[in-house]
């Protein structure tokens, strides 16, 4: 059984809200009936006993939100399901990340991003959405981080990189055969700003260069592995009036989704 779980907290975004909206437009794109409900590889994805919409959860804030995620997901893994999560800020990755890899040792992510995430804190907030990793590897949570798409590296976040022995995959560098020898438990941390803004314009952080709907997929689609655990992030809703970021999230929702099957 995969547990699909809404997180609405965007507070730990250093530069505009609104991802915290993103759960309930990723559902509705989901299931609008411009679309159905397939994947590409023709696994119908309708609600059923493989997968169960959980909600959004109902969240404080500052600390106490990162425990209510961790939490949460602890008793979702304890009844042997895995976890998807939806929206948010990156912030959510970092409890998520936790809660799995006690269940999961020895805990490979792949962090698909325009950001590597690696501050050690930003703007003094620990929990910012550009630290999760450094929480999570600094905590030993993280077995293996393997990065693809980044295009921001400052100086700072090479140090942190090299510091916890990241893979990272510079976007300048990605080439469209990618193959990744990957064995174990996987989780997957998937930022909407990875792809170029031309195919999805509804994030907070604009960096051209990303990666196109196509390669985004592909990667998905190729990943090896055990996937264990998910999470979609930084789709801003508020930023997508046309709503094609929110079609494009949902068609990776769908992809995730079969891979987690």
């Amino acid at each position: 059984m995969v547990s699909v779980i809404g997180i609405p907290l965007d507070e730990n975004s250093s530069f505009l809200r609104g991802p915290a909206l993103a759960p309930d437009k990723i559902r509705e794109a989901f299931h609008s009936e411009s679309s159905n409900y397939f994947s590409e590889s023709g696994v119908c994805l309708h609600p059923s006993v493989e997968w169960m919409d959980e909600g959004n959860l109902n969240l404080g804030s500052g600390q106490l939100a990162i425990e209510q995620i961790e939490q949460k997901a602890k008793a979702l893994l304890i009844e042997g399901n895995k976890i998807f999560s939806l929206g948010g800020d990156h912030s959510v990755s970092y409890p998520l990340i936790k809660a799995v890899s006690e269940f999961h040792p020895n805990l490979t992510v792949i962090h698909i991003d325009a950001h590597p995430d690696l501050y050690n804190d930003f703007e003094g907030n620990s929990f910012s959405h550009a630290s999760p990793f450094s929480r999570a590897l600094e905590g030993g949570h993280i077995h293996r981080l393997i990065q693809i798409g980044i295009r921001t590296m400052n100086a700072h976040q090479r140090e942190q990189a090299n510091r916890f022995g990241v893979e990272v995959i510079e976007m300048k560098n990605f080439k469209d055969d990618l193959k990744l020898k990957i064995e174990g438990s996987v989780y997957l941390s998937f930022d909407m700003d990875a792809i170029d803004p031309a195919f999805a314009p509804g994030v907070s952080h604009y960096e051209p260069g990303g990666l196109t709907s196509r390669q985004a997929i592909r990667i998905i689609q190729n990943l090896q592995g055990n996937l264990v655990g998910a999470d979609l992030v930084e789709f801003n809703p508020t930023r997508d009036p046309s709503g094609i970021t929110a079609m494009l999230a949902a068609k990776l929702f769908k992809e995730i989704l079969e891979r987690l099957f």
